[in-house]
């Protein structure tokens, strides 16, 4: 069988309603913060942020892997171009322009 008498003063009892008082007010003041809808949209906000923070560092470097490995085609060990993979290239660009533009006039005409 469990001992229930309590030895406290009542003053004692009163001080510990008091501080157990204090505590609830604080959690329900905590709580109140955390349930209001600024602090949720403000929470919702900032896991946006830091989602599209973190997709954006995939994509840069994504990016700059491509871009180093375009670089590594056109540029030899030296950092000279490499002409016998620029030229075709070169060619090829400038013939799809060249056929857009004259697609685009046929259209207006």
């Amino acid at each position: 069988m469990a001992d229930t008498s309590d030895t406290r003063t009542p003053a004692q009892i009163e001080a510990d309603i008091r501080r157990r008082r204090e505590v609830l007010a604080e959690t329900l003041d905590e709580i109140g913060v955390r349930v209001h809808p600024k602090t949720i949209m403000g929470d919702a906000k900032a896991k946006v942020v830091a989602n599209v923070d973190h997709t954006l560092g995939r994509a840069y470097v994504g990016v700059n892997r491509a871009v180093s490995d375009v670089r590594a085609r056109f540029v030899d060990e030296e950092g000279a171009p490499r002409m016998e993979r620029i030229v075709p290239v070169a060619l090829v660009v400038v013939g799809v322009v060249g056929l857009l533009a004259l697609g685009g006039r046929r259209r207006k005409s």
